[in-house]
Order: structure tokens, then sequence, then C-alpha cells
């Protein structure tokens, strides 16, 4: 199957079947969003919003969170990973906010990124969430599914994935398309094994054409 082939198949089945895909994440306003972005780097939704409610009960806005001390914001997202350092970002970007944008969230990627904490793929988050842009966030889970299912080829960094997927989607499914590829990794097409005697895409899978066929062979032949 071509890749254009397979593009078209991709956005024909997702579109009918998970249209108004969305972040798992709870957040009621763009600045709970960008917190809860930061905070779910290497960690799961579910204990993300386990922690969110306390600490945006605390601290609802950026003019708040910027005057916390990092000790206090710790102590609310102590069994997240990494809590030192997303404690010393969630403060450091709360007072950016305030300083260099005004308390408002910054629309444009490049301007995102000066945020403590905000990478890249936080950064399209927020880009294709909050202002509808056509933003393509390469996590581990989009990098893994896009390679398998055969949407980007060789790509060897998150960027060049991106890159890949923003030129051949059509413009108008790359901020859904980003949850189309997260929610297929969590639970269909996982890390060490993926789910393919489940999975309704496999009649353009590349992964399922070249390699789950072949295992199968393999072990009906022993």
């Amino acid at each position: 199957m071509l890749k254009k082939e397979r593009y078209k198949e991709f956005v024909d089945y997702f579109s009918k079947h998970n249209p108004e895909a969305k972040t798992e994440l709870h957040y009621s306003n763009s600045f709970e969003l960008l917190v809860a972005v930061i905070l779910s780097a290497q960690c799961t939704d579910k204990r993300i919003n386990q922690v969110t409610p306390a600490l945006f009960e605390r601290f609802p806005d950026a003019p708040t969170l910027s005057e916390a001390s990092v000790e206090e914001v710790f102590t609310y997202i102590r069994s997240v990973s990494y809590p030192n350092n997303k404690a010393k970002h969630l403060v450091g970007m709360a007072r950016m906010l305030v300083t260099d944008f005004e308390n408002e969230i910054p629309e444009k990627v490049s301007d995102l990124m000066k945020l403590p904490g905000v990478g890249r793929k936080t950064a399209n988050v927020i880009s294709s969430v909050v202002f509808n842009q056509p933003a393509m966030a390469v996590d581990t889970h989009v990098f893994r599914v896009a390679d398998r299912i055969g949407l980007t080829t060789r790509a060897k960094t998150p960027l060049a994935a991106e890159k890949q997927l923003v030129k051949h989607l059509p413009k108008d499914t790359i901020a859904v398309a980003h949850h189309w590829l997260i929610l297929h990794g969590r639970y269909i097409c996982v890390a060490r094994t993926p789910k393919c005697d489940v999975c309704p895409i496999t009649y353009f899978c590349r992964y399922f054409e070249k390699e789950y066929k072949a295992k199968v062979v393999k072990r009906t032949e022993k």
C-alpha cells in the first residue's frame, strides 16, 4: 500500500469512528491545560488527573502560582514523575507568563517554548488544543504508532516524524490526528506487544502486513 493510501485510510477510519478525539487530561481553561501537560511528561494522564484538582484549587491562575514557593508546589505534585524539576518549571512558567506575556498564554509555538518546562511537544499541544492550530505534538505514542502504521518512514527523531505527519495529513485533521495516534497507542498499539488481534486498522497497517503476519506464520511452523 502506498503512503498516500495509508494516510487516506487512517483519516477515513478515525474521522468516522472517533471524530471528536481529545486529551484525557482534565482541565477547565488554557492555564490549567498548560500546567497539566507540563506535569504529564513521562507520567500517565491518570496520575496527573489525580493531583491537579488540589493543585488548581490552590493555584487557580498564573499570578497565584507565580508567588508560590517551589517547596509548596512540590507538596501537591510529589507523586508525579520528577516532581522537583516540575515544581521549579511550574513556578518559573507562571512567573514568565506574568512578567513577559501579560498573564496570557502565548499562541506562537516559539513563544510557548520560551516558558520553563515547555518543549516542542508541549507547545504543539497548547497550540493545537487551545488555539486550534495545525500543530502536531509528537510524544512516544505518536512516534511509535505513526512508524508502525506506516505514516512515517525512517523518522529518527520526533521532529522528523512531526514534519512528515504535517506534510501528509490534511491540514484540518492535524490537531485531532495527534489524539487519534495517542489513544490508539495507549490502548491498542501498545509498546511491547501491540494488540494486533483486536486492532481495527490492520487492513492498512504496515507493521501488521510485514511483522505480525510473519510472526504468526513462524509460530505455526514450529
